[in-house]
């Protein structure tokens, strides 16, 4: 199964800034998707701050296929 959300960009520092939806073939920035995660429409995903910036995450689990990465 592929993964769900897949990081199609991220800054010099490492952090991720651009997102895509495998399954609904849509691309999200990082503010987008923070506000879809808020809004209950990923559920195997949460936000917290880092370096006072809302970043998303993928919950701990024993799946592969939602990992940020």
């Amino acid at each position: 199964m592929p993964k769900r959300i897949s990081v199609t960009s991220e800054s010099k520092s490492g952090r991720n800034l651009t997102f895509h939806d495998n399954f609904k073939g849509h691309d999200m920035t990082r503010a987008q998707f923070v506000n879809e995660i808020r809004n209950g429409n990923y559920k195997n995903y949460s936000v917290r701050k880092m370096n006072g910036i809302n970043t998303p995450v993928s919950k701990p689990d024993k799946s592969r296929n939602n990992n940020l990465g």
